[in-house]
């Protein structure tokens, strides 16, 4: 068996690392938070400089987009897709729900190979 190809590649997408790394920062931002329509504004701004800088942290040879949707739970529906065009080999993307009793976030990290 070949030991190289047991050992992961360190500058690889990993999806399960991106989830965590999203629901570490938003949970960071918005967890003892209640919806606030003022707010919404500097809460997806601080959502989204923590995943970057989390995701840049790791090192990994990759360029990231990060958006970032939050909404009041009312009741009312919301429906997000995302699409892209890219070499499934080297480049990835992630889509994570975030829920408290008052909103949602849904995050979306695209890493492109540089």
């Amino acid at each position: 068996m070949d030991d190289a190809a047991s050992v992961p590649d360190e500058t690889g997408f990993v999806a399960d690392e991106v989830t965590a790394i999203v629901k570490e920062a938003v949970d960071g931002v918005l967890a003892a938070e209640a919806y606030n329509e003022q707010m919404v504004g500097r809460w997806t701004s601080n959502c989204l400089e923590g995943c970057v800088k989390r995701l840049v942290a790791l090192g990994k040879p990759y360029k990231y987009i990060v958006t970032c949707t939050i909404m009041q739970k009312t009741g009312a529906g919301l429906h997000t897709a995302a699409s892209a065009y890219y070499d499934t080999a080297t480049d990835g993307s992630r889509t994570i729900r975030w829920e408290n009793k008052s909103m949602y976030a849904i995050t979306t990290v695209f890493a492109l190979a540089a």
